[in-house]
């Protein structure tokens, strides 16, 4: 028994010895686990655009909606793509860290296809994968009809090609809501929406307003599978407010009557021959009734609806939105 008793105990401070043994941190991670970023601005002209580039490969462009927010909410959903293309996201013109304009009447879709293309030219990327996520992907299509030979492939996520159909979208989603909330954002947006509170929150919702239209009314077609739980309709207040209202328009959130009330591209989108993949959330805020019918009018696209989610379907899927994607650049894998 004693000889057994010194045994245990020369095992447990055998253990002992080997557990505070300092840990070898001289074995260098492989290079291929660091994915470097880079990031800078571009002159393009009227204005300097803010860029970010993240590992390495071909080029996928990502462009953020809003229109008027920036490309952090595509973080980190977005960053598993970086594994195997050179994923560069930019803020548009007037949003984020990008410049803003003096003159509102410069924040149109057309003048930040000229951007997406002069951050194109200047990074000397060639052609890209574009890939434009809500508004972004308004500016994606306005891309394409531009600067198709660019382009070596085409991914629409939630987004609309008819303002016309998205405004009816909209319609049917507020006439879906509760009389008592329904009749509270009416009262509100009856009351205009801008010019309340103080001077420094005059430019933009009221808090209330915030909470109905986003937190409320919005927010069962935001998520499905992974509601976020840091999600804040009232931050999302820093937003470049004067671009929104210039683009969206002033008379709330269940309309467009801003200058994107010009985006009918209907007519246009036979036009593109590009291989084109559209995605959606199956109750998605912009409607999958309008990304079936973008995928009826591009020859040869493809349309993913991802199951349980809503417009943030990188958020709500985020495994089966990158597979989508990877798959559809890169087939033969």
């Amino acid at each position: 028994m004693k000889l057994l008793h010194v045994l245990v105990l020369l095992a447990v401070a055998a253990c002992l010895a080997s557990c505070t043994q300092p840990v070898d941190r001289t074995t260098p991670i492989a290079a291929t686990s660091v994915y470097k970023m880079e990031e800078g601005f571009v002159d393009a002209g009227s204005v300097m655009i803010y860029y970010k580039a993240i590992g390495s490969g071909e080029p996928l462009v990502a462009l953020h909606g809003g229109p008027g927010a920036s490309h952090d909410y595509l973080l980190p959903g977005l960053i598993s793509l970086a594994r195997d293309s050179r994923l560069i996201l930019i803020d548009e013109r007037g949003s984020g860290r990008s410049q803003k304009l003096d003159d509102v009447s410069g924040y149109t879709v057309e003048n930040m296809v000229e951007d997406v293309e002069a951050v194109r030219v200047a990074l000397g990327l060639g052609k890209i994968n574009l890939l434009g996520h809500s508004y972004g992907g308004v500016l994606a299509q306005a891309y394409a009809l531009k600067y198709q030979q660019n382009l070596s492939h085409l991914i629409l996520c939630s987004t609309f090609h008819s303002t016309k159909q998205l405004n009816d979208v909209f319609a049917q989603m507020k006439a879906k809501m509760s009389p008592e909330l329904r009749a509270r954002i009416d009262a509100m947006e009856k009351a205009g929406l801008y010019g309340h509170g103080k001077d420094y929150a005059k430019g933009r919702y009221t808090s209330d307003y915030m909470e109905a239209a986003w937190g409320e009314g919005y927010y069962p077609y935001l998520y499905g599978a992974r509601p976020d739980a840091n999600f804040d309709p009232a931050g999302m207040g820093v937003m470049s407010w004067d671009l929104y209202r210039v683009m969206w328009g002033s008379d709330g959130e269940f309309v467009v009557t801003g200058n994107l009330a010009s985006v009918e591209y209907a007519d246009r989108l036979g036009l593109l021959t590009v291989p084109t993949l559209i995605t959606v959330g199956d109750h998605d805020q912009v409607g999958p009734s309008i990304s079936r019918d973008m995928q009826s009018k591009i020859p040869g696209s493809k349309i993913v609806v991802l199951p349980d989610s809503g417009h943030m379907t990188f958020v709500d899927q985020p495994k089966l939105f990158v597979e989508a994607v990877d798959a559809f650049i890169r087939p033969r894998r």
